[in-house]
């Protein structure tokens, strides 16, 4: 059940003139939606944002007469109420509409942005994040980032434009649509608006629906925001390399500890760890800068090591670092690191030694 099936009979006639009317010129607004669609994909040629997909769709004839019969209750009893669309040609903006399918959350923004930067053949008349559960509400739904792009002097809609009014001069100027979502979004909004919005029989909707789908919607926030951590985590981890960026930044204490936590978050991060030694251990090897580090801290290594000193209790970041530098190093890091063999109590060194001969073993073992 639609507008159109409630529409009062003495509002039909209009209607349907107009309905008539967009049908007539729909082919050369279909040509308009494959050259916007164009013009939009390509804004993303050469740059870092690679959309999933651009897609684009020209309002079909039922769904134009759906929507020009949507009414407003007169404020007087028995008064014929008004239609929201009285021209429709003109007050509708969606008859034309781009869809930007994105990976991740950020990149909505980004490629908003990009769209808005555009001036020589669109310009922005509104933007607007349209999320049916708002985060105000407390509620979930599907969230999609909403322009009004208004074309500048384009040919083909002064082709269009012609089309529909052979006398009024053409300026090429149109009102169009673009929606910005990620996968996610999309796959649940198309999956939402069949159910819900296109169900044939009303009487047939069950409040479990309901349920279900804020249920669904819940799920997949958390899901986006996963891979958008996952995401950072990538691009924070790929910095440490880069000699010339994050890979230069020197070993603090405290920037070890983000290292750490950033590369081994599932390590068990203990009260007592110690990051001022994990500085001091690794100066003694002259590793003083990001990309000093993290080679040593590859999760390989780590199970080697683990392996060949199984060890009773997880061992914190710091007694792990010193065990990597002991594997990495071997007999080099004891003798800069323990105590002289001629002190009166060696318990380092002792320990040291201990654990490198398992280490050696292990290797033997397993070569």
């Amino acid at each position: 059940m639609g507008a159109w099936d409630d529409l009062d009979d003495r509002l039909r006639p209009a209607v349907e003139a107009h309905t008539r009317e967009f049908e007539r010129v729909r082919p050369a607004l279909d040509r308009v939606t494959s050259a916007m669609r164009e013009s939009i994909a390509a804004i993303f040629d050469g740059t870092d944002l690679s959309p999933l997909f651009v897609t684009a769709r020209t309002k079909t004839v039922e769904s134009f007469r759906d929507k020009a019969s949507r009414t407003l209750p007169s404020s007087e009893p028995g008064a014929l109420p008004t239609l929201v669309f009285p021209d429709p040609m003109r007050n509708l903006i969606d008859l034309v509409g781009v869809r930007i399918i994105t990976t991740l959350p950020h990149e909505v923004d980004l490629a908003a942005n990009m769209l808005k930067r555009q001036r020589r053949e669109f310009d922005c008349r509104g933007d607007r994040e349209k999320d049916i559960g708002s985060i105000e509400s407390g509620t979930y739904g599907y969230s999609s980032r909403h322009l009004i792009m208004r074309t500048i002097h384009s040919d083909v809609v002064r082709a269009f434009q012609q089309v529909v009014d052979p006398e009024t001069k053409a300026a090429g100027s149109y009102l169009f649509e673009v929606q910005v979502r990620t996968v996610l979004a999309h796959a649940w909004s198309e999956i939402e608006h069949d159910l819900r919005f296109k169900a044939s029989n009303p009487k047939a909707w069950s409040p479990y629906f309901d349920r279900q789908f804020t249920a669904t919607a819940a799920m997949l926030e958390t899901v986006e925001s996963t891979f958008a951590e996952l995401h950072e985590r990538y691009e924070t981890i790929t910095g440490f390399w880069d000699e010339d960026g994050e890979g230069s930044a020197p070993l603090t204490p405290n920037r070890i500890r983000h290292i750490w936590q950033t590369l081994l978050p599932h390590v068990d991060r203990k009260s007592g760890d110690d990051w001022a030694w994990a500085a001091e251990l690794l100066a003694a090897h002259g590793l003083r800068t990001t990309l000093d580090l993290v080679p040593l801290l590859q999760a390989g290594a780590i199970t080697s090591v683990r392996k060949a000193l199984d060890h009773r209790y997880s061992p914190g970041p710091d007694r792990l670092l010193d065990d990597m530098l002991l594997w990495h190093y071997g007999h080099p890091h004891i003798e800069l690191t323990a105590e002289p063999e001629s002190a009166e109590s060696t318990p380092r060194r002792d320990s040291l030694q201990r654990r490198h001969r398992q280490m050696e073993i292990y290797r033997q073992q397993h070569p």
